[in-house]
């Protein structure tokens, strides 16, 4: 059984429809990307998984299912989110950020743990840690979404274009410590409208195309595939 299996999700907003009707599964410790062009429907499908629109379909994780329960019941399953645009507590320190993701964590220990290791992964957080969110670069609080993400514990990552808008040495420091995670087991499902580098990162892909998955399959053979390569790589 796959830690998460999602059958004919839908998402619609009034009329609109931006999730069709899609299939998709993760199992634990894979990395695994969701490509396609802007308003193809990605950040709608992370938006159904956790809760935050309502959707149709089945969603299952760890065996259960999650329909219809709230966004904080969903997380404390085991599933965080980083959104697009990151979502930090601006008013709230670094530090404090970091406290929120591990919020419904009891292991004070381990806790501990992994705030050293969040600040061993981004020095910068470490340097900046009772610095105000809000006046962080960029990339810093990318870095900080990521960060209070790994502090949450979470059985599956979320992530939504955390490439989005950063300068291009900033992005290559987000996805080695994208890729040092999942190396270290954790299960994460990747929403890049950098379709290159998400493929170049992940197992497996998915391609959406207006709400629907158009093609999935091997990162390795996607990356090849003539559609693919016309359409998002530039090729």
């Amino acid at each position: 059984m796959s830690l998460l299996e999602v059958k004919d999700l839908k998402v619609a907003y009034g009329g609109i429809r931006a999730v069709r009707g899609i299939d998709l599964a993760i199992d634990e410790g894979e990395l695994v990307c969701l490509i396609g062009a802007n308003g193809a429907g990605k950040s709608s499908v992370l938006k159904g998984l956790m809760g935050l629109v309502h959707h149709g379909g089945e969603v299952r994780f760890a065996g259960a299912r999650l329909n219809g329960l709230p966004t904080h019941a969903i997380a404390a399953k085991g599933m965080a989110l980083v959104p697009e645009g990151r979502g930090i507590f601006a008013r709230l320190s670094v530090a404090e950020n970091l406290d929120m993701g591990a919020y419904t964590r009891r292991d004070a220990g381990q806790v501990r743990l992994d705030l050293n290791r969040v600040y061993d992964l981004f020095p910068r957080l470490a340097e900046r840690r009772a610095q105000l969110a809000g006046t962080l670069s960029g990339g810093e609080q990318q870095m900080l979404a990521l960060g209070r993400a790994i502090m949450a514990k979470p059985r599956l990552m979320l992530l939504d274009e955390p490439s989005m808008g950063l300068a291009p040495l900033v992005v290559r420091k987000i996805y080695r410590t994208i890729v040092d995670i999942a190396s270290e087991g954790a299960t994460i499902l990747l929403v890049e409208q950098n379709a290159n580098l998400a493929l170049q990162v992940s197992r497996r892909g998915y391609v959406m195309e207006s709400g629907s998955v158009a093609l999935t399959g091997a990162s390795q053979v996607l990356a090849a595939d003539p559609m693919v390569k016309a359409a998002y790589l530039g090729e």
